[in-house]
């Protein structure tokens, strides 16, 4: 059983299948100590190293497609190691036997809510790739009057330093006085690019929270610092935004799989305060409003 090298690298999360024939192709990568050629296989044993460091890895028939949900809370990291020693999103995932986990998008160290992880890499750099305009939702709340004339300006989109942006959609759910909640989505995922959305106009974010990622909304039952993985379905929901082909081996099983079904059958209740409080509040004072599809955040 063999497979293309530079979709097993892809996979192991180390760059896009074009940056792995790039990194084949400038004699970066060898196979039991020589330099590999574009386009070769390799199979289950074959030493694999690039850039001279050791690669794990397993042919695609025998890995399982895997994806956890995170529920990031505020002062975490999304870098495996930090000189400064905070502590990071990978902290608490399960470990992976022969394998590792591949962070899908990031969110900046004050912002909280829905991280995906996967053991498959080309999953991964195809859901954060521009070009597939995977959607970003999230809750924000603001400080200062967002008034018509500036909602719109960001529906049509704004000049940012690493170019145009805009949201795609834009509803408010409630607040008080100048600190308000709304909810946007984007499609790219730049390097905090709600906040400088908002920025742009003269705005300060308050809370980021995440609450959906593609197909994959944040449970209402997780609570912050917690994880839960997938079920075939979900996660063929995912691969199937970024026409990628369905495997055999696909979710959960064993240990995960009875303690998912577990939560199901008694989940954690969720979290009271901050977004979802405020949109209850809102909700009975107004009698009607925008339907919020999220879950509860606390409020620090």
């Amino acid at each position: 059983m063999s497979e293309k090298l530079q979709k097993v690298l892809a996979r192991v999360g180390l760059g896009s299948r074009r940056h792995m024939e790039e990194a084949i192709s400038q004699g970066r990568v060898s196979v039991n100590g020589r330099i590999a050629e574009l386009g070769e296989r390799i199979e289950a044993g074959d030493e694999l190293r690039v850039d001279g460091r050791k690669v794990q890895f397993s042919v695609e028939e025998e890995t399982r497609r895997r994806v956890l949900i995170y529920y990031k809370p505020e002062g975490e990291i999304c870098t495996r190691h930090d000189p400064e020693g905070r502590p990071s999103v990978f902290d608490r995932l399960p470990p992976l036997s022969g394998d590792r986990w591949v962070m899908v998008g990031r969110l900046d160290i004050n912002s909280t809510g829905l991280l995906l992880f996967t053991n498959d890499g080309e999953m991964a750099n195809r859901l954060m790739h521009p070009s597939n305009e995977v959607e970003r939702e999230y809750a924000v709340r603001v400080m200062g009057e967002v008034t018509p004339a500036v909602r719109q300006q960001l529906i049509d989109g704004v000049q940012l330093e690493d170019g145009p942006a805009k949201f795609e959609s834009f509803f408010e759910v409630g607040g008080e006085g100048i600190n308000r909640w709304y909810q946007v989505v984007v499609k790219e995922g730049r390097n905090r690019e709600v906040r400088r959305l908002f920025e742009s106009q003269g705005l300060r974010v308050s809370r980021l929270l995440r609450i959906r990622y593609g197909t994959i909304s944040l449970p209402r039952q997780l609570h912050t610092g917690r994880w839960m993985e997938l079920d075939k379905d979900e996660i063929e929901g995912l691969t199937a935004l970024v026409k990628l082909k369905p495997r055999t081996g696909t979710g959960l099983y064993g240990l995960a799989k009875r303690r998912a079904e577990r939560m199901q059958d008694k989940p954690l209740p969720a979290r009271r305060g901050g977004y979802l409080r405020q949109q209850r509040r809102d909700g009975n004072s107004k009698g009607e409003g925008h339907e919020v599809q999220t879950h509860e955040q606390e409020e620090r």
